[in-house]
């Protein structure tokens, strides 16, 4: 069984049909997700974090969301070039991002 240190979700507005269409997904969530994966490729981290794209969170307004546990950190209005930073100071450095926390 996979126990990782941090499990980020990133909500690319899946629905339940599988199609993606929402908010997130139009602001450049696929492309947060995918800065996510090759960030923690890039600097060996596949045993440690896991990364999952979900659907709605239903705070749209803040979105796109990205949640870290086991934290339960909740980060809005986050864009693909965040995505370093809060692998930085969060995942790597323990501190949280706090001008992205909602």
């Amino acid at each position: 069984m996979i126990s990782p240190k941090h499990h980020i979700f990133v909500c690319a507005s899946c629905r339940i049909n599988g199609t993606q269409k929402g908010f997130c997904h139009s602001k450049d969530s696929v492309n947060i997700l995918q800065r996510f994966i090759e960030e923690v490729d890039d600097r060996d981290l596949s045993g440690e974090v896991m990364i999952t794209n979900t659907g709605c969170f239903s705070i749209c307004d803040k979105g796109p969301i990205v949640v870290v546990y086991p934290e339960g950190t909740w980060y809005g209005s986050v864009t693909p070039d965040d995505v370093e930073e809060i692998m930085d100071s969060h995942i790597e450095g323990g501190e949280k991002v706090e001008r992205l926390l909602i």
